[in-house]
């Protein structure tokens, strides 16, 4: 479609219904919506213009983002059923299986990440972070495949990479590899349980933070580990951040199970430190018996955000593509049952981005944007949450998607 037109009868949230001082309900109106060049022109009431589309009433919302997957690497699209074989040896079991599975897996993994990109798509996710598979068996090729598939489908998404030495940095030899992609343009450097997998958190850490630093990268890092050595990578991680400002603020870790293992003192004391070090929190919702402590990093000030991992690959077969289901499941797991808070809970899904502030003020969408977003027959976010509503239509700057 041509990107200049616009849309009429859209529904947009304008503020927050009081009453004794509870959020009791959404306000919305109906605008049309005028883009241009893939922004939005124009934001204004109706004026019968009878050249625009039509939205009739429907509700438009941030488009969704997917801040934790794998792309480079899934069984999903092969019109073939995979369960998980059951693991021998944790992660570095894992990773022995990885370096015999990856030349297959590599064989058509173009083909394979668009079939994900397009179920991403069909739950309303424009946009995704991106773990690439960085070491010695699969080398740069994996990201190489991806980067074809990311390219073909350029008109109705984007992305951010992620090099990931899947196989542990020292404990495969990654480093050449590493030090190769980071010259390149993918955006974060990657980790992995540097103790129980490369066997120390400083000369792990501070490689990955000297790779980020010198080649003006953010940092993601997988991080499974519960105990002690979780705790510490934590520490250690604020700390050289804090030691290293230009890192505010592109600095995440992704899962970081033990502050599931903490008590409450100590999530919050650990969730005032990564608000004021500005890291944040990519995390999985949930995770067997472990129950990650998202409202409290929320109320923090602590950027919380998360994705499906794994769609169907060896590692798990639960992924379904859409991130709305995670705030849904946040939603019920934490008891966000008003209005206000599951309205608070379409962050998760949006990765920050709700069109109403806490107080009810209006800040999205603003002329200027991207005209990038959703439409819902729903009435308003928390609807939209609670009952996990279909997206009637993704628009990606200006791309009618479906």
């Amino acid at each position: 479609m041509n990107q200049n037109y616009t849309l009429e009868n859209v529904r947009l949230e304008i503020g927050f219904e009081f009453k004794e001082g509870e959020v009791i309900a959404t306000k919305t109106d109906i605008f049309s919506i005028e883009m241009s060049g893939g922004k939005i022109k124009a934001i204004h009431k109706n004026k019968g213009n009878i050249n625009a589309i039509d939205a009739k009433g429907m509700l438009m919302l941030p488009s969704f983002k997917d801040m934790h997957i794998h792309l480079d690497k899934t069984l999903y699209g092969g019109g073939e059923w995979h369960a998980v074989k059951k693991r021998r040896d944790g992660v570095k079991g894992m990773i022995s299986l990885e370096k015999k599975i990856i030349p297959e897996l590599l064989r058509n993994s173009t083909y394979k990440a668009e079939q994900i990109i397009e179920l991403l798509q069909s739950y309303g996710t424009s946009f995704a972070r991106s773990h690439v598979n960085i070491e010695p068996t699969s080398k740069l090729k994996s990201l190489e495949n991806l980067q074809i598939a990311l390219k073909n489908k350029e008109n109705g998404f984007e992305s951010e990479l992620v090099a990931f030495p899947q196989h542990g940095l020292f404990y495969t030899d990654s480093i050449a590899y590493m030090k190769e992609v980071a010259k390149s343009d993918i955006d974060f450097i990657g980790g992995l349980d540097p103790y129980s997998i490369d066997g120390s958190i400083e000369r792990s850490m501070d490689f990955t933070l000297q790779l980020a630093l010198e080649n003006q990268k953010g940092i993601d890092i997988h991080l499974h580990e519960t105990g002690d050595s979780g705790l510490k990578t934590v520490e250690y991680l604020i700390e050289k951040v804090n030691e290293n400002p230009e890192l505010k603020g592109k600095t995440y870790l992704s899962h970081c199970f033990v502050l599931g293992r903490l008590d409450n003192q100590k999530q919050k004391e650990m969730a005032i430190k990564l608000k004021d070090a500005q890291i944040g929190i990519i995390s999985t919702i949930p995770f067997g018996g472990l129950i990650m402590p998202i409202p409290t990093l929320m109320k923090y000030g602590v950027k919380v955000m998360t994705g499906n991992d794994s769609i169907m690959d060896h590692w798990n077969t639960f992924g379904t593509g859409s991130v709305l289901y995670k705030a849904n499941l946040a939603a019920q797991l934490y008891g966000k049952v008003t209005e206000f808070e599951l309205s608070r809970m379409l962050s998760l899904a949006t990765a920050g981005v709700v069109p109403l502030d806490d107080e009810g003020v209006q800040q999205w969408p603003k002329v200027g944007d991207d005209a990038t977003f959703l439409l819902f027959d729903a009435s308003c976010s928390a609807e939209v949450v609670s009952r996990m509503s279909n997206v009637k239509s993704l628009i990606f700057k200006g791309n009618v998607v479906f």
